[in-house]
């Protein structure tokens, strides 16, 4: 059987099915974190939003309710690409993988974009799905304030620091980071083969659980900048830039992409034996070992 991208299927089906053959990684990280940033932002929206009793008579849930929610989100949408594009759904997670584990720099600028724009469409569709239910807890249809937004992007407690802030994020990245590394490594003890979702799922939930309250465990740059420019433009304004001295810029992009190099040299550094590594390759070292694409156990 011809493989996904192979010559045959090239020359095969409608211009369409030609045309999707040469881009179905970047439509797999597009679509795989639309589902994560639509499921996840839905989670917090349901959640928060039905305390108010003018939007539902009760609750509809609890901060376990938006861990596994958001691990579920995570792992549909790791689901969803992981056998196409590796399932990456985050800019930090590729550009660790570009770093440490010969991930083709040339894939990383279409990676990137195509999750933002994933992020951007789901924040968008949940948006569209619970802006009556905003109405009337903001109350009013042109009242908007952070009280909501940060249902969509992260913000971090009051009393955290800047300093605290920055570090929670990295924490809680690297954390993930180590767990997707280790699930990969195929010389380790690694879940059998399309089992990879259900790991991710433990991965969130376990961090949410014990480092998320603080920043929201973010750990994702397009997860955060796609919802919140979609907050920009729909009443939120300038303020969701401009909180904290633009933490959106040094709390969810630059933090979390520091936490995924940081996570990666630590598990490099300690376990992984791999050539592919930076740690490992000597200087006779001219070919790379393994590519984490569509190809991998995910």
């Amino acid at each position: 059987m011809s493989s996904p991208g192979s010559f045959d299927e090239k020359l095969s089906g409608n211009w369409w099915s030609r045309f999707r053959t040469t881009i179905r990684e970047p439509f797999a990280e597009f679509l795989g974190t639309a589902i994560l940033t639509l499921i996840g932002v839905g989670v917090n929206c349901q959640t928060t939003l039905s305390n108010n009793p003018n939007v539902a008579n009760a609750p509809r849930g609890d901060w376990v309710t938006v861990a596994l929610g958001w691990g579920t989100a995570a792992a549909l949408g790791v689901w969803v690409s992981g056998g196409i594009s590796g399932g990456h759904i985050n800019p930090a997670v590729t550009l660790a993988l570009a770093t440490f584990r010969d991930f083709p720099w040339k894939k990383v600028p279409a990676y990137i974009i195509s999750q933002l724009l994933g992020a951007i469409v789901g924040g968008a569709l949940a948006y569209a799905n619970y802006f009556h239910a905003i109405d009337i807890v903001e109350g009013g249809r042109n009242i908007r304030t952070l009280n909501t937004a940060g249902l969509f992007a992260m913000y971090p407690l009051g009393y955290m620091t800047d300093v605290s802030a920055f570090f929670s994020e990295i924490l809680c990245t690297a954390v993930l980071m180590i767990g997707i590394l280790a699930m990969i490594d195929k010389q380790h003890f690694g879940p059998p083969r399309g089992l990879a979702p259900l790991v991710i799922f433990m991965t969130f939930v376990a961090i949410s659980v014990s480092l998320g309250m603080e920043t929201g465990f973010g750990m994702n740059p397009a997860r955060d900048l796609g919802p919140r420019m979609i907050t920009s433009m729909v009443g939120y304004g300038k303020a969701v830039y401009d909180f904290r001295s633009q933490y959106w810029l040094w709390g969810q992009i630059i933090a979390p992409i520091l936490g995924a190099q940081a996570g990666a040299l630590v598990y490099d550094a300690l376990i992984y034996t791999g050539k592919d590594s930076v740690i490992n390759k000597s200087s006779f070292d001219t070919k790379p070992s393994v590519v984490v694409t569509g190809d991998s156990d995910v």
